[in-house]
């Protein structure tokens, strides 16, 4: 059963990085901004999958890639680390972050119609209600009685913007990757987000602003940490899970992060746990336990 849906364990082990990740990035973020915490945490990926690389291949850089493989990795690096990501940050500010993860749960469906249009990867009727009742699980989990539909346009279109970098950004990946390392691959992904983070910095005067961050010792420890689960660990883990599986199920097991951080998050934060954040959660797993039929 295991070696049968390999794919599938390593995007639920993707969820489970990302849901650290986030918990630890959310601390750091407070203290020293989205920016910083960005560019901080790819410059830190970058040096943990060389280390790594230099153990299990003998190189420290994917100069082994072809060209077809820096430009499509490349791309999917843009899109995703940066666009994506800069998209669902700036959403956070105008819609909160709830809203803005709601809007981010399509995700999934966007990944699998993309897919199937540039991958040919067809899903099984199982597959889609699989990934159906998991999507109706993760809103459920994320919305609240006080969620109102009024909200600013602009804050949903960002946060949908984020949601399609991450699908486009998956696509990408699987193929650019092909049969190619992932955790190299993850590294050429991490190098051009971090490039383009640069030059954002850089456009806007910020590198005193990210000299400071690096001072701040605390802020710097959740970084790490949270860089060692999020696109070390986790992404790397992301792109071995789309080798094995198709793109959409991959995404939907990823996307998974808002149900698993309910009861890490109230526990960090002292927040209280709803009733319909258990109710999602199960509902959740009911839709995740489909794909291993």
């Amino acid at each position: 059963m295991f070696e049968s849906h390999i794919g599938e364990i390593a995007a639920l082990g993707v969820a489970v990085c990302w849901t650290m990740s986030a918990l630890f990035f959310e601390k750091a973020g407070t203290k020293i901004g989205s920016l910083s915490v960005n560019f901080i945490r790819l410059f830190l990926a970058i040096i943990f999958l060389g280390i790594t690389t230099f153990f299990t291949r003998g190189i420290f850089l994917p100069t082994d890639a072809t060209s077809y493989q820096w430009f499509w990795l490349g791309m999917s690096g843009v899109v995703g680390f940066y666009i994506g990501d800069m998209f669902l940050f700036k959403s956070y500010l105008i819609i909160g972050s709830r809203t803005a993860a709601l809007i981010m749960s399509f995700a999934p469906m966007l990944t699998s119609v993309i897919g199937w249009f540039f991958l040919d990867e067809k899903l099984s009727v199982l597959n889609i209600v699989a990934i159906l009742i998991s999507m109706s699980g993760i809103v459920i989990a994320i919305s609240n009685r006080q969620m109102k539909l009024n909200v600013p346009v602009k804050g949903l279109l960002l946060a949908f913007g984020g949601a399609v970098g991450q699908a486009v950004g998956l696509i990408l990946s699987k193929k650019g990757m092909g049969d190619y390392d992932p955790i190299a691959a993850t590294q050429i992904r991490a190098m051009f987000g971090l490039l383009s983070f640069g030059i954002m910095i850089s456009v806007l005067g910020r590198w005193n602003k990210i000299g400071e961050s690096i001072k701040n010792k605390s802020s710097m420890k959740a970084v790490t940490i949270g860089s060692f689960f999020g696109p070390f660990i986790g992404v790397a883990l992301s792109l071995f899970a789309i080798q094995q599986t198709k793109t959409g199920i991959a995404s939907t097991l990823m996307a998974l992060v808002p149900v698993f951080i309910i009861w890490p998050s109230a526990i960090m934060f002292n927040e209280k746990v709803k009733p319909q954040q258990i109710i999602g959660a199960i509902i959740s797993i009911i839709g995740v336990s489909l794909f291993f039929l």
